[in-house]
């Protein structure tokens, strides 16, 4: 009984050890992580439909949370958690999230970067005047500053304008994690472009009101970008969150 006994545990002990060997997660041979850097009027929630896409794949993920205070303060939270990474970073940036992976994005680590319904500029340039060309998208007009000079975009204008394409009320939640925004970051000029020697990831935004879709056209075209255009609004990450991890996750794949 006891020679039995043994047998079946040995027996046991080298199943587990082959599976262990054999069944991992997808992606875990791959040292890369994402990096998701949120936009104005937001935080790092806004990427919650996108995470656990990722990390059914075994992708690790880490979303910034901005200060908002300016594109230097943005820039410099972004790099912090870049440098905590041990292998590779896909870099990701949403609307003014576009602007500090673009500063941000210069470290050797980086292996692509994705930019949706992004800003993305060039070196000497403003957010204020990067889209001086273009109809003012619907949305921009309902910013309005306190006091101090900090935006705020109303319940109702994120209903109709930043996240028409999701349920109101879940849109009315996602307005009241926003923090308020410096309007004086709009006149703060990028010094670096990134986009200039990574490879590059564009998601158009069809129906944006927030960034003008042919700007969000342009950006794409000027990085030379794989490009995805979706039928969304500003904020496809929620309402088609897995159109814009299966963008990621090819960036990570590459």
């Amino acid at each position: 009984m006891k020679n039995v006994l043994e047998h079946t545990l040995l027996a046991c002990a080298a199943v587990t050890a082959t599976l262990s060997a054999t069944i991992v997660p997808a992606q875990a041979a791959d040292d890369t992580t994402v990096v998701l850097v949120h936009g104005a009027f937001a935080d790092g929630s806004s990427w919650g439909k996108v995470i656990p896409l990722l990390q059914a794949k075994g992708v690790k993920v880490v979303a910034v949370q901005n200060p908002l205070s300016s594109l230097a303060d943005d820039v410099s939270a972004a790099k912090k958690v870049i440098d905590e990474q041990p292998g590779k970073v896909v870099l990701v940036g949403h609307s003014w999230g576009g602007a500090v992976i673009t500063q941000a994005g210069d470290s050797d680590k980086i292996k692509a970067l994705v930019y949706v319904a992004a800003f993305a500029p060039s070196e000497g340039e403003t957010l204020g005047t990067v889209g001086k060309d273009y109809p003012v998208p619907p949305g921009v007009p309902s910013l309005k500053p306190d006091a101090a000079g900090y935006l705020t975009l109303s319940d109702a204008s994120y209903v109709a304008n930043f996240a028409q394409d999701i349920p109101a009320a879940t849109a009315r939640a996602y307005a009241a994690t926003q923090g308020l925004f410096p309007a004086k970051a709009f006149d703060e000029k990028i010094t670096y472009a990134a986009w200039k020697t990574k490879p590059n990831y564009y998601i158009v935004a069809s129906n944006d009101r927030m960034l003008s879709p042919d700007l969000e056209r342009a950006f794409a075209k000027k990085l030379k970008a794989v490009t995805t255009v979706l039928a969304s609004s500003h904020v496809p990450m929620l309402s088609q969150p897995q159109r814009v991890a299966d963008v990621i996750l090819a960036a990570v794949k590459r």
